[in-house]
């Protein structure tokens, strides 16, 4: 036998449905209210030259213009995005967004070759990172082929432009957080 029940009560995410013999409460969930996942771009050095500087290797594309498709592509993330050539400045913005955001995707430049405190510093946090490098560095000099970074990382994505940052974004919020 089917009991049709009529609401008798709504107190917004929380309500009553009855009927002369029954009466059930039911927590509704918010379908207003957004979900947005957190997640923090931090760039290292060089990076704020991006569309002036060695444009066959990085493109005629400034990372600003970029982050703005990144951010109508992405409605659901909000994007947060950081800038330091001092490899200190990226080392704090790590601890301060390490554990209060729901990832982070590291650009760390020339420091992926050089940084072991940057290498600490993600290993030292809670936020999944992955890494992403607007080049192929494995097909540049020898001494780009590794990183202090790739370990501690979730994963690392290079060569594939600035489009490097949108698989990265991606894969965080599909497959890691």
């Amino acid at each position: 036998m089917l009991t049709t029940l009529q609401p008798c009560q709504n107190m917004g995410l929380f309500g009553y449905f009855c009927n002369s013999r029954y009466q059930i409460a039911v927590i509704f969930k918010d379908t207003t209210m957004s979900e947005k996942k957190n997640i923090i771009i931090i760039n290292g050095p060089n990076l704020n030259l991006l569309g002036l500087r060695e444009t066959s290797v990085y493109g005629n594309t400034f990372f600003e213009d970029y982050l703005e498709k990144l951010r109508k592509y992405f409605p659901q993330v909000n994007i947060e995005y950081f800038q330091s050539n001092v490899e200190g400045e990226l080392i704090n913005k790590l601890h301060e967004k390490g554990f209060s955001t729901d990832g982070i995707i590291l650009n760390a430049g020339g420091y992926t070759h050089t940084s072991v405190a940057l290498g600490d510093a993600v290993l030292a946090i809670n936020a999944p990172v992955v890494e992403v490098h607007v080049s192929n560095i494995f097909s540049r000099e020898s001494f780009r082929h590794s990183s202090h970074i790739a370990a501690a990382c979730a994963g690392s994505i290079s060569g594939f432009g600035l489009e490097g940052y949108r698989l990265a974004i991606d894969s965080l919020i599909n497959t890691i957080i």
